[in-house]
């Protein structure tokens, strides 16, 4: 059986110290960018692969992230989170970082329960979902000193030119621009159903159809429903009473868009709705919607976290323009 290739094999092919090597495995960021791809194509050209076991006892580190597991819905809901975990624990696994899963109902039960793993050095860092403005949570991992990286913003809290958390998000708006410039081709009155203003996710979609219809030098209705299929049903009932119903309907969430097509079809009228989501529903009932794409989510967190190769977590520096990353979704059209 052929020896397994070693970090001095990678050096040596590299033409660089076995130091050099160790800083692109683990902080990449110090290491010039030239001589981090040598060593990057030496790991590709000897097919090296590094040893979890023998690293964890090395570092004196758990080798574990931290992240909340949802309380399952049901129904349309949850489906996102769901691909996300399920992506982030291969993707972590293939750095030999292992994710543990924990249970809390609110942000005080998840403060608690992090600090506990924190300070029992169960976990390395933490992945934060569900940002909301002025998250409490931000607030107590900062205090903790705990690495943590956000899948959505900390609203209110952050900024991309004077960052001061890491954090990866979807680009919501660019996702509904792109839904509200194909629902256009059907006609100029294009709706808009989201959630009441204040949640920063939903003001972010909402703002890439306003974008959409600006740009178009139209106007459409902006319809409010809360999160479910009852409530979506009765907003866009009621916009459909109206003389001037709407040509399209553009959609926060695929649990929206089937309220939505649900209101349609018992107004036995025939007009596009587009969800956001593009959920396994989507998918059944035919309509379009926005691909959120968690599996980049997934990689990008844990290059923010860990560097492009690391093996531990090494948190990026917050630098303006490299402390977020912000994933394109993609329009899915049936």
């Amino acid at each position: 059986m052929a020896k397994a290739p070693t970090v001095e094999d990678v050096a040596e092919r590299a033409g660089v110290s076995r130091q050099t090597v160790s800083n692109v495995l683990n902080t990449p960021d110090i290491v010039r960018p030239a001589t981090r791809e040598r060593v990057l194509t030496a790991i590709r050209e000897l097919g090296y692969r590094r040893h979890a076991a023998a690293r964890q006892l090395r570092l004196r580190r758990s080798s574990t992230i931290g992240i909340r597991l949802d309380p399952y819905l049901g129904g349309v809901s949850g489906v996102v989170l769901d691909r996300f975990v399920h992506a982030i624990t291969e993707r972590a696994s293939e750095r030999g970082m292992r994710m543990l899963v924990y249970a809390a109902r609110t942000p005080e039960e998840e403060i608690t329960r992090l600090s506990e793993l924190w300070e029992g050095s169960e976990i390395d860092a933490a992945i934060l979902t569900g940002t909301i403005r002025d998250d409490a949570r931000v607030h107590s991992l900062d205090e903790a000193g705990l690495p943590f990286i956000s899948f959505g913003r900390p609203w209110g809290e952050d900024d991309i030119a004077d960052p001061r958390h890491l954090w990866v998000d979807v680009d919501g708006a660019a996702g509904t621009r792109a839904a509200t410039e194909h629902a256009l081709t059907f006609g100029s009155n294009v709706a808009f159903l989201g959630w009441p203003a204040g949640s920063g996710t939903g003001d972010d979609r909402e703002r890439g159809w306003r974008e959409a219809m600006d740009a178009a030098g139209v106007h459409g209705p902006r319809l409010i429903a809360e999160e479910g299929v009852p409530f979506a049903r009765a907003s866009v009932d009621a916009a459909l009473t109206v003389g001037d119903a709407p040509d399209a309907v553009v959609c926060a969430s695929d649990s929206l868009a089937v309220g939505a097509l649900l209101a349609v079809n018992a107004a036995g009228r025939r007009l596009p709705v587009i969800g956001f989501d593009n959920t396994p529903t989507a998918a059944a009932l035919g309509f379009s919607s926005v691909e959120q794409r968690p599996e980049d989510v997934a990689t990008a967190i844990l290059e923010l976290l860990m560097g492009p190769t690391g093996e531990i977590v090494a948190p990026r520096r917050l630098q303006a323009g490299t402390a977020h990353a912000l994933i394109t979704p993609e329009l899915v059209v049936r």
